[in-house]
């Protein structure tokens, strides 16, 4: 047979060797709605557990919001279930369009046109709009689907040091001579959640004659004054040239993402952009649900409030309690741990208090960077936050991590 036993062998070994070094991943089976307090089987066949979920991207509580259910099934009434066809044959109905003028509005952009996922909308972005005689010059940190994207592309691919902008300047500098140069950068950085200095950055692309590029996944909904996104907390709306984002996250949680921006750039996708042109289009009943998760933000900033103090209870909580925190003001809120299998067990203790929280490691984020990063959510009340708190600081005592910093952690536990 084709796959040989020598294959099968060397694929065991390798499995076998993630286990052994206590980094395996495993998966959870939620079975219930995803909320702040979820249903969890987990080992697989073992009984459900009640748990706080801490590690959610549902971070303004729509996922299950029962405008937005009802609104799923009224599109599964009135549109059917699924489309059967790409947008440019017969996959395009009027809830379509509807929702790339919502968040079009929304965004204070010229045009948007939806995909699949934001992980399509980054894979198609670069090929529609630039070839070899352009430049893309990448914060080190973008998100991998934004790395893939790009490899896509056949632009130069450059790199700048993570939010330095003299390094960025430099490399504009050096690349005066290309047809386009594009500042490629995520609004939020997802496992640190830390923010890009777009301010900045949009100050440098007129200076040197750039585009702007932002993947703004963990920031639309919920960051600046009326959720837009990082260019409006940064003061920069309407001067960001492409923005891609996902309605996977605070935008209900389902799927489908958009690249948003110049009206030329958009329109460039809709002609080019493979994953665009090559998939079948966001089903009805998710971008029905997302056209009502769209009139909620744009109508209340009740639940971007929310997250906001919560946010900044959980952290406070976090520091006096004596962890190594990521700097930020963000939902994402990262415990550093350093060690793979520190982050692996602090997991299972935590679950066995009540807390679904997961450990991240290499490949995810860098070696000898392992964390447990947490995500709040407005679906958090305080009582949560509080068990929480009570949780961690007892897991992190019983590892005797509290207090301790980068260094004192790895002469414990190592990298």
């Amino acid at each position: 047979m084709a796959y040989s036993n020598d294959a099968r062998k060397f694929y065991q070994d390798e499995l076998n060797g993630i286990k052994e070094a206590g980094v395996f991943k495993e998966e959870r089976y939620i079975q219930s709605p995803q909320a702040a307090d979820i249903s969890v089987e987990y080992p697989e066949g073992a009984p459900t557990k009640e748990v706080i979920n801490m590690c959610s991207n549902n971070y303004l509580g729509l996922s299950s919001h029962p405008e937005v259910i009802k609104a799923s099934h009224e599109g599964l009434d009135s549109r059917g279930f699924g489309m059967s066809s790409v947008r440019f044959i017969c996959g395009t109905q009027d809830i379509h369009r509807s929702l790339e003028e919502k968040l079009t509005k929304f965004l204070e952009t010229e045009d948007t046109i939806l995909f699949a996922s934001c992980m399509d909308a980054n894979a198609g972005v670069f090929e529609a709009i630039f070839d070899d005689r352009d430049v893309l010059i990448a914060d080190r940190l973008v998100h991998a689907s934004i790395v893939d994207g790009m490899r896509l592309c056949k632009a130069l691919n450059e790199s700048f040091k993570h939010l330095n902008m003299d390094h960025l300047e430099k490399k504009l500098q050096t690349y005066q001579d290309a047809r386009f140069r594009c500042i490629v950068t995520d609004g939020v950085f997802s496992m640190d959640g830390d923010t890009a200095k777009l301010d900045e950055m949009v100050a440098l692309a007129e200076k040197y004659d750039a585009m702007v590029f932002v993947d703004d996944s963990h920031s639309t909904g919920f960051l600046g004054k009326h959720g837009k996104g990082t260019h409006e907390l940064k003061g920069v709306l309407g001067k960001i040239d492409i923005i891609t984002t996902t309605l996977g996250k605070a935008l209900g949680g389902a799927s489908g993402g958009c690249v948003s921006g110049r009206k030329e750039l958009v329109e460039m996708c809709r002609q080019r952009a493979r994953p665009y042109l090559f998939s079948n289009a966001m089903p009805p009943v998710v971008v029905a649900a997302s056209n009502k998760v769209m009139d909620i933000i744009m109508s209340t900033t009740e639940r971007r409030d929310k997250l906001e103090n919560n946010t900044k209870f959980w952290r406070k909580g976090l520091t006096e309690a004596g962890f190594d925190l990521r700097e930020g003001d963000t939902p994402i809120v990262p415990i550093m741990l350093y060690n793979a299998k520190l982050s692996q067990d602090m997991s299972r203790d935590l679950y066995d208090e009540g807390i679904y929280a997961i450990g991240f490691f290499f490949p995810v984020v860098a070696k000898g960077q392992a964390r447990i990063r947490t995500q709040i959510s407005a679906a958090h009340d305080i009582e949560h936050l509080e068990k929480a708190l009570a949780a961690f600081t007892k897991v992190g005592r019983k590892y005797d991590i509290l207090g301790k910093g980068k260094n004192e952690i790895i002469e414990m536990y190592g990298l």
